[in-house]
């Protein structure tokens, strides 16, 4: 299995001004790691999908711990828990909350347990939060996202059935980036990450997803969903000046990735998103 978990991701552009009030604090790192498929009640056992899913939640514990200081910031896009409602993956998301950083989480598609935003966040605790049509700012970047969807092109992907999904995530990605354009607004030197769970390209061609990724100016767009052991060619791409990385736990041999941020992407300060 491809190491890829030490490869850090590299954001474009540069701002040769940082706020003060940035730097009056420590220096911290953002990671990213994805599809946790976490089930500390044992009823969803992951070794099914491969022997190199044996233990993964203690590897993930370990490695997390080995390189996440606590003042970075852990981005998680999806499939955190197995559990089907709110109150059975507290022990999963108990788990997560322990872990170094502060972790911000994103729904994905087997999260059946995040249905209400406000009881999911009010169950995170200190040290967690949540994106969900909205966008959060940290000490390094201003982070937003949506869940995503399955794109035509896919195998899966059924006329009449996803076009009204996908045509909802599209709006709530652009929702969430106006949030971010906002907080960015302020800082003009903050770069901009974007995470999702579903690809948000086939084969890294554009979508209306990139193209409002591209807009925003985003240096750097994390997702994950997909698994081994078949993987995509290039799982790893750029399009548009953004860099598209998988995060997904598999992939990343069940250790965070760092992304190295070296300054926003932004074309210009008050870009608007295409319509």
């Amino acid at each position: 299995m491809r190491k890829a978990g030490r490869r850090p991701i590299l954001g474009h552009g540069a701002c040769t001004a940082q706020p003060a009030a940035f730097r009056m604090f420590p220096p911290m790192t953002i990671w990213a790691i994805s599809d946790l498929h976490l089930s500390t009640s044992g009823a969803k056992p992951m070794e099914v999908f491969g022997d190199n899913w044996k233990g993964h939640a203690a590897k993930i514990s370990a490695s997390w711990r080995r390189v996440v200081a606590p003042s970075d910031t852990v981005l998680v896009p999806g499939d955190i828990s197995w559990a089907l409602r709110l109150e059975e993956a507290l022990p999963d998301l108990e788990l997560v909350r322990s872990l170094p950083g502060r972790k911000i989480l994103l729904r994905g598609n087997h999260d059946y347990w995040w249905k209400s935003l406000s009881k999911v966040r009010a169950s995170l605790g200190e040290g967690c939060d949540a994106i969900q049509n909205d966008a959060l700012e940290t000490r390094e970047a201003v982070i937003a996202g949506t869940r995503g969807w399955l794109l035509p092109g896919d195998e899966f992907f059924v006329d009449g059935r996803d076009d009204s999904v996908l045509e909802r995530e599209v709006e709530r990605l652009r929702t969430s980036l106006a949030a971010a354009a906002k907080l960015m607004g302020s800082s003009p030197c903050i770069p901009l990450v974007v995470m999702m769970h579903f690809p948000p390209s086939v084969s890294g061609g554009p979508t209306d997803f990139t193209r409002l990724i591209s807009a925003s100016g985003a240096s750097v767009c994390i997702y994950g969903h997909l698994h081994g052991p078949v993987w995509p060619s290039d799982p790893d791409f750029e399009l548009d000046g953004v860099r598209y990385r998988l995060a997904s736990a598999d992939w990343l041999g069940f250790e965070p990735t760092r992304l190295e941020l070296y300054g926003p992407g932004r074309r210009t300060p008050d870009a608007g998103l295409p319509a």
